[in-house]
C-alpha cells in the first residue's frame, strides 16, 4: 500500500508541475502586451517599460519562472497587480467558501445518490424508471438553468433566500445556510440522477457475481451481503464518478458563483481575468490543480483500500 501511495503521490506532483510550468508559460509570455494591457493604450513606450520593470516582467521567462517556483515553495505566489494583497491571502479567504459549497453539495449527492441507485438495483420498477429518466433529463438540462430558474422563483419572486450572497467575514452560519441553500439545491439537482444511475448499475453488477450466489447458498440474507459485500464492491465505481463530478463542479463552481453572487474562488477568477491580474489567475490555477490531485489521491487510495486489485494494478 505504501508504494501504491507513492506512486499516484508522484503522478499528481507531476501533474501539478506540468501544468503549473505549462499555465505560467502561456500567461507570461508576452511581457510587454501584459504591461500595455494594465497602463492603457495612451501611455507612452517609456511608461510600458517602466511597467514591465516594475513588475518584473522585463527579466528573461525561465528566470521568472524559476524565481516564482522558489517563492511558491515558500508559500508565497506574489501579490495582486491592481491591490495591497497577496495572492495567497485573497485564495485563502475565498477558498473556504467555495469548498463548503462544493463539499456540501457532494454529501448530498452521495447519500441520496447512493439511496436511490441501491433501491433503483435491488427494487427495480418505478424508482428504477425514475433514476433513468432523471438521469436523462439531467444530462439534457444544463447546471446553470436550474441555478437561474432556481434563483428566479426562490429568491426574486418568492423572496425565501437572498438574491445576493450575504457571506462576508465574520457573517454567522444563518448567512451561510441561507445563501448556499440554493446552489447546493442546484448542484443535487443536476448531479445526483446521474450519479445514482451509475451506483445503480455497479451495484446490479455485483448481485450478479458468482460470489452473491456463493452467500446466498450459506444461509446469508440479502441485507447483510448488500451491506457488506456489495456496496462495497460497488463503491469504486460510484467513488471514481463522484470525484469526477467534484472536479467539474470546481469549474462549475465559476458559473454558481456568479449567478449567486457568491464570494467564492471562481467570482475570484472572473474578477481577476478581466482586470488581467495574471499573479491572482495563476494562484487559482495552482490552487484548483492542487485539489484535483488531492482528490484523485484520496478517490486512488480508497479504490485501493476496499479494491486490492488495484494496488497491484
Amino acid at each position: 500500500m505504501i508504494a501504491f501511495t507513492l506512486k499516484r503521490l508522484g503522478s499528481g506532483v507531476l501533474l501539478l508541475a506540468v501544468i503549473c510550468t505549462v499555465a505560467y508559460a502561456l500567461l507570461f509570455a508576452n511581457g510587454p502586451s501584459i504591461a500595455r494591457n494594465i497602463v492603457g493604450d495612451q501611455a507612452t513606450a517609456e511608461q510600458v517599460a517602466a511597467k514591465q520593470t516594475e513588475l518584473g516582467l522585463d527579466q528573461p521567462l525561465p528566470l521568472r519562472f524559476l524565481s516564482w517556483v522558489g517563492d511558491a515553495f515558500a508559500g508565497d505566489l506574489g501579490r495582486s497587480w491592481f491591490g495591497p494583497i497577496t495572492v495567497s491571502d485573497a485564495l485563502v479567504t475565498r477558498l473556504p467558501v467555495t469548498l463548503t459549497l462544493i463539499a456540501t453539495a457532494m454529501i448530498f449527492v452521495t447519500l441520496i445518490a447512493t439511496t436511490l441507485g441501491t433501491a433503483a438495483a435491488v427494487k427495480r420498477g418505478w424508482i428504477d424508471r425514475v433514476v433513468q429518466v432523471g438521469a436523462i433529463v439531467g444530462d439534457a438540462i444544463p447546471g446553470f438553468v436550474v441555478a437561474v430558474v432556481l434563483a428566479t422563483i426562490f429568491a426574486v419572486q418568492l423572496g425565501l433566500f437572498p438574491a445576493v450572497s450575504s457571506i462576508a467575514p465574520g457573517a454567522g452560519a444563518d448567512a451561510w445556510i441561507a445563501s448556499l441553500t440554493l446552489p447546493v439545491i442546484a448542484i443535487v439537482l443536476n448531479y445526483v440522477t446521474a450519479s445514482a444511475q451509475q451506483i445503480r448499475s455497479a451495484v446490479i453488477q455485483q448481485r450478479e457475481r458468482d460470489f452473491v450466489r456463493t452467500l446466498r447458498s450459506r444461509g446469508l440474507g440479502d441485507g447483510e451481503i448488500l451491506l457488506r459485500h456489495v456496496l462495497r464492491g460497488a463503491a469504486p465505481a460510484g467513488l471514481t464518478v463522484l470525484s469526477l463530478q467534484f472536479v467539474g463542479l470546481l469549474g462549475g463552481a465559476v458559473i454558481l458563483e456568479r449567478i449567486f453572487a457568491i464570494p467564492g474562488i471562481g467570482q475570484l477568477a472572473i474578477t481577476a481575468t478581466v482586470n488581467g491580474d495574471i499573479p491572482i489567475v495563476m494562484g487559482v490555477v495552482v490552487y484548483t490543480v492542487a485539489l484535483v490531485v488531492i482528490v484523485n489521491l484520496v478517490v486512488d487510495l480508497l479504490n485501493g483500500w476496499l479494491n486490492p486489485k488495484v494496488r497491484v494494478s
